[in-house]
This record gives structure tokens, C-alpha cells and sequence, in this order.
């Protein structure tokens, strides 16, 4: 029982080129939506990982047996909403980098070669890019020429 994740490769797989491309104004006018989704996620998948340390680290004894089910049973519900949430980013047209940061890449281009608008919660606005295969390291701020 986990999030499924299945986002590029922090290696930098090339974007889909089915995909939509966003400008950088598309992008923000897309943060209220997202920026919600995003809060969802990282506070859900942060009390994910608490209760699967309490199930790693559970007595399935007899005893505890109850506590345990119930523990699981919320698990499995949090890892449920949480693949719900990344299909509603999904269907935004951009893609969860981290759970745990909330770290999402809205798909580009610049100058003809696929790049990714690259936002984390917490920033007021989309303000950096990064080449396909850089990833978060290789971030740069958004300038003039975008």
C-alpha cells in the first residue's frame, strides 16, 4: 500500500509530447487550483508516512489487532486519495515531482526544446524553469526571453 508515482525519472525522461505546454502566465493562473491540490497532498502524504512507520513498527498481537486494522484501513484510504490527487494535477497538465515538498513541473517549451515550469509550494508564483532532463538542481529563474 503506497502512492503510486509515476512521474518522470529524476534522471529527466523527455516530457510527453502529448502533453500540454504552458506559458509561464498559464502557469500561475493555474496555482489556485493547484496550490490547493498541492496542500492536500503534502499534508495527507506526510500523515501517510507517520502511519506506515506505526504499521512497520506495530505488535500484531492479538492485543493490538484492532488498533492495527483501523490504522490500515486509514493508511490505505490516505494512499487512495492521495493517487486521486495526482490524477487531478494530472488532468491540469502537470506533474507531481515530490510528495513530501510538493514540488510540481508544469510541461514547456523554449526555443523550440521541451523545458519544465518548475514550482514549490510555498513560492507565491511560478518563477523558475529548468531544462527537461535537469530537474529541480538545474532550476533558473523565469527572465524576458521566456
Amino acid at each position: 500500500m503506497k502512492p503510486q508515482n509515476n512521474t518522470a525519472s529524476k534522471e529527466g525522461r523527455p516530457l510527453n509530447p502529448q502533453r500540454k505546454r504552458f506559458t509561464p502566465g498559464e502557469a500561475n493562473r493555474a496555482l489556485v487550483y493547484v496550490r490547493k491540490i498541492v496542500q492536500d497532498i503534502v499534508d495527507s502524504y506526510a500523515e501517510f508516512m507517520r502511519l506506515r512507520d506505526v504499521l512497520e513498527e506495530s505488535d500484531r498481537s492479538h492485543t493490538f489487532q484492532d488498533r492495527f486494522e483501523r490504522v490500515r484501513r486509514r493508511a490505505q484510504h490516505l494512499a487512495d486519495r492521495l493517487n486521486q490527487l495526482k490524477d487531478e494535477l494530472h488532468e491540469v497538465g502537470c506533474e507531481l515531482k515530490d510528495w513530501s515538498q510538493g514540488l510540481v513541473d508544469f510541461p514547456s517549451s523554449r526555443g523550440g526544446a521541451d523545458v519544465a515550469l518548475c514550482w514549490k509550494l510555498g513560492e507565491p508564483d511560478v518563477a523558475y524553469w529548468h531544462d527537461a532532463d535537469d530537474g529541480f538542481r538545474g532550476r533558473k529563474l523565469i527572465d524576458s526571453a521566456f
